[in-house]
């Protein structure tokens, strides 16, 4: 098995002052493309410690993915710490710094002298472009191991791996075939439930059942090679029957995306107003191109379930909406849900313990529940029906 590694650097990253969001990417990419990362590792901006970690993971990787440290700046040091690592010297790459130059001037800009530096790469190394950025990636052999170095930026750095570098490991290296990952999402189970359900479950040669908890959804994973494709499609009816109502949705798409696909096959379009939540479902509907018709966010009030109710179904005749979906305030750990169809207003109401999660997490919460009321409902479910470890209070329909 091939043994590939990322090393991320930067101070900002070690320290936690920006998330790695591209090392959550290439472990994804490179897992889908049956090249999962054996190890990650994290570096400062330090030169010493730069050297040290390529010559040592340089004795045990067969490819090393090293990510930022290509800038102009006095603490981008990953070319110079590449060189070094090497025993070699940087020289000047004319045909990229004639490459940068081209950048600048098509966007009416002067180059700073200081952009040199990015053109500047291992002796022995081979260039890597970067079709979309001024920092040239560049590919080096130290003892074992074959290193990508790539710039920081998210969008430099996957147009890179995935025009770039991917080819570029076909092309030296036998890849086996991804392995096949079938996936669900849950909403209203806990994590232990889910698990106990499922320890019984016989599972083929290789494949492992994997449990993914985000607040406040539980995702379940069906991983295996692609030789078991057949025994875990068969399977996989058992893994949903056990999740049961508690699924909102498979694969990875998202709910959001889902309900767009719903509400667009039945001509349905949507108004919205949000009091606790804050805009949140809306965000979310909006970025999966949703059809809305309307949203408001309101400051909290005071309200009884009814009133909720008839807000939402006010809300859908005034806009001409074919539903209306209607989020409350919270009041002593209660909140209302209404969503108003063209068969009537249905609308719930729900407990919270108000000081187990924080603020942004409950608004996490409200908003998946609101969505999954429009699933539901969308569905053909009793809207009001078990919501697992969610407390429904109280229910009712207006007609």
């Amino acid at each position: 098995m091939l043994n590939v590694e990322m090393l991320s650097t930067g101070d900002e990253v070690l320290h936690g002052q920006i998330v790695d969001t591209n090392a959550a990417w290439l472990a994804d990419f490179f897992f889908n493309q049956g090249l999962p990362l054996t190890r990650r590792n994290t570096v400062g901006d330090n030169l010493d410690s730069l050297i040290a970690v390529l010559r040592e993971r340089s004795q045990h990787a067969d490819v090393l993915i090293v990510n930022g440290g290509l800038g102009p700046t006095s603490d981008d040091l990953s070319a110079l710490a590449a060189a070094k690592a090497k025993g070699e010297a940087l020289v000047l790459h004319e045909a990229w710094l004639t490459q940068m130059e081209k950048f600048f001037s098509e966007r009416g800009r002067v180059m700073a002298p200081s952009n040199r530096k990015q053109a500047e790469i291992p002796a022995s190394a081979e260039l890597v472009d970067n079709p979309v950025g001024t920092a040239c990636g560049f590919a080096v052999q130290l003892n074992r191991c074959l290193m990508f170095f790539t710039p920081g930026v998210p969008s430099e750095f996957k147009v890179m791996v995935e025009q770039e570098i991917l080819p570029r490991l076909r092309a030296r290296f036998t890849l086996p075939e991804p392995p096949v990952c079938l996936r669900l999402t849950t909403f209203g189970r806990s994590e232990s439930d889910l698990a106990q359900s499922l320890a019984s479950l016989p599972l083929p040669e290789g494949v492992v059942m994997g449990y993914r908890s985000s607040m406040p959804i539980i995702e379940l994973k069906l991983t295996g090679p692609a030789a078991q494709r057949e025994a875990m499609e068969a399977l996989w009816p058992e893994v949903k029957r056990v999740a049961g109502e508690s699924m909102i949705f498979e694969g990875t798409a998202g709910l959001p995306a889902q309900l767009t696909q719903r509400l667009r096959e039945r001509q349905l379009s949507l108004t919205l107003s949000e009091q606790f939540t804050a805009g949140l479902v809306a965000l979310q509907l909006a970025r999966a191109d949703a059809p809305l018709l309307a949203s408001e966010v309101l400051p909290s009030q005071s309200e009884t379930l009814v009133q909720t109710a008839r807000w939402a179904a006010g809300l859908r005749s005034r806009h001409l909406a074919g539903l209306a979906l209607a989020v409350a305030g919270l009041e002593e750990e209660h909140l209302n849900f209404a969503l108003a169809t063209p068969e009537g207003t249905h609308a719930l109401q729900v407990k919270f313990n108000t000081n187990r999660h924080g603020l942004a997490v409950r608004q996490e919460v409200c908003a998946m529940m609101a969505l999954n009321m429009l699933r539901r409902w969308l569905n053909g479910q009793d809207i009001a029906s078990d919501h697992g470890w969610i407390n429904v209070v109280d229910a009712l329909v207006l007609n």
